[in-house]
């Protein structure tokens, strides 16, 4: 056997990479960990999922601040942002989850951590700083980066990324926001509460292009509300710098050109595998616009490197790099093989109300050609949503021609948190009988999810055949109230 410097070498010091990191130096193998930013903890704690969820919690706050009369508070309008406070609030934030990412921590746990850009010089050697080091294993995560689209004039215009958009100095007064994902929807949001004016373009007719369409208006509709303007069906034709402000030219379906202006353009339109300067060329590495190729092993053509996390595209959340560290340490580690199973992958897209999801949709069930029956609650069926303001979404849930469930749906106040038991059951198997016969706290969120079960089985229970068997069985004497003949129910 080769003598190499290290069992395995990792590059990227993302979710995936110290999942590995961590796990594979725990367990005895030598290992080192190379970061080309800075600091370890990856686009998720810097750039994306830690500093975007901060900023929406403090855009919900101010908008919590101007809306006291909906709770029955008086109007009192607050100073306008200052977004240098904001954003040291955002760097405290991610401070403190720095240090759980921190190299005194990897070093504790037997791990070397190196900074700089690492190049193959074969498969199973890098060269880092001038220095040549071998591993007898390689993981890539290197991860992903805005991708920035091939627009007129954009290379010669100021924008803005994921990268900028939570270290601003100030807050712009107006910002055209180029894509409709869920980082687009969810800054747009977040900006516009902030009192940032906020148009959205997107080339397709919906938001949220990958979810249900009657979902992702119900969002749109709330973001509306709250000011957000969407232009759908539009392409953008080219961009301009005006010096204080961002030209974008856009057509329209129907092929009217228009003009708008603002502060601030910030490009939200999918993301690109960070695949340049590794040298993958040079061993033999295919990979394309997506990402890198791998088998459902999560290994790359040569069997000894791997690649996880969003570089190899697919679902690129930080909880799916994770769980591909995982697999990773499976195979590479204790030898034991083990596949990359994304049936059951639940998302969630944090603008309020959020839409989380796990499972098939109606699109993808009827791309597969599966029979499907659809059940549906709404929120502003639920005590505890009313209470609290939140009567705005419903839950989805699909069921196939056994009843078993293919997918569920939540847009509405904690959608990602009330998901978690829809995890549970679809990881588990778990019947739906045992959810509907279950106790659910009351007043709670959460009881939606029982109320949307419980109408697939009242159906049945409920049933004329039921009641004519009890009647048979036990003479009851049926209805002791007529609507109409005894009192007024009025309409339904």
């Amino acid at each position: 056997m080769a003598n190499h410097d290290y069992d395995i070498g990792i590059i990227g010091g993302g979710a995936a990479g110290l999942t590995v990191a961590s796990g594979a130096s725990q367990l005895g193998a030598k290992t080192l960990l190379i970061e080309k930013e800075e600091a370890l903890g990856g686009d998720c704690l810097h750039y994306g999922c830690v500093p975007s969820k901060t900023l929406i919690k403090t855009a919900h706050v101010y908008h919590l601040m101007k809306n006291g009369p909906k709770f029955g508070l008086p109007s009192i309008p607050p100073p306008p942002v200052d977004f240098k406070e904001v954003s040291a609030r955002i760097k405290s934030v991610i401070g403190v989850i720095q240090k759980h990412d921190s190299v005194e921590r990897f070093c504790k746990l037997g791990a070397k951590v190196e900074f700089g850009t690492p190049e193959f010089t074969d498969e199973h050697a890098v060269t880092l700083g001038g220095r040549t080091i071998s591993a007898r294993t390689w993981l890539i995560a290197t991860g992903s980066s805005a991708a920035i689209p091939p627009i007129d004039g954009l290379d010669k215009t100021p924008y803005l990324t994921n990268r900028d958009i939570f270290y601003l100095d100030k807050l712009p007064g107006s910002m055209i926001i180029l894509g409709c994902g869920p980082i687009a929807v969810e800054m747009a949001q977040a900006f516009c509460r902030l009192g940032t004016k906020v148009t959205v373009i997107q080339r397709s007719g919906q938001i949220l292009s990958k979810e249900d369409r009657d979902m992702a208006d119900i969002a749109k509709q709330a973001l509306e509300k709250e000011g957000v303007v969407f232009r759908l069906n539009t392409s953008v034709v080219r961009v301009g710098d005006l010096g204080r402000e961002r030209e974008v030219v856009i057509k329209k379906s129907k092929g009217e050109i228009v003009t708008l202006k603002a502060e601030a353009i910030l490009v939200a339109m999918g993301r690109s595998p960070n695949v340049a300067g590794l040298g993958l060329e040079k061993i033999d590495i295919p990979f394309d616009l997506k990402g890198i190729t791998v088998n459902q092993y999560l290994k790359t053509r040569h069997k000894h490197i791997y690649a996880a996390g969003d570089v190899i595209g697919g679902h690129q959340f930080t909880h799916v790099a994770g769980y591909e560290g995982g697999v990773v340490l499976s195979n590479a580690i204790f030898h034991l093989p083990k596949k990359a199973d994304y049936t059951h992958v639940p998302w969630c897209t944090y603008t309020h109300p959020e839409l989380a999801s796990i499972g098939m949709n109606e699109k993808r069930a009827k791309e597969a050609g599966i029979d499907y029956s659809v059940w549906s609650e709404e929120f502003k069926d639920n005590d505890r949503g009313l209470a609290e303001g939140e009567g705005v979404g419903r839950i989805k849930l699909l069921l196939d021609r056994k009843e078993k469930p293919l997918g569920i749906q939540i847009l509405g106040p904690h959608a990602g948190e009330l998901l978690s038991e829809w995890v549970a059951i679809m990881n588990g198997g778990v019947g739906l009988s045992k959810i509907a016969s279950a106790i659910h706290p009351y007043p709670t969120l959460g009881e939606i999810n029982k109320r949307v079960i419980g109408s697939v089985f009242s159906k049945k229970i409920f049933s004329d055949t039921v009641r004519k068997g009890l009647k048979f069985f036990f003479s009851f004497k049926g209805r002791a109230c007529t609507c109409g003949k005894d009192i007024d129910c009025g309409e339904e």
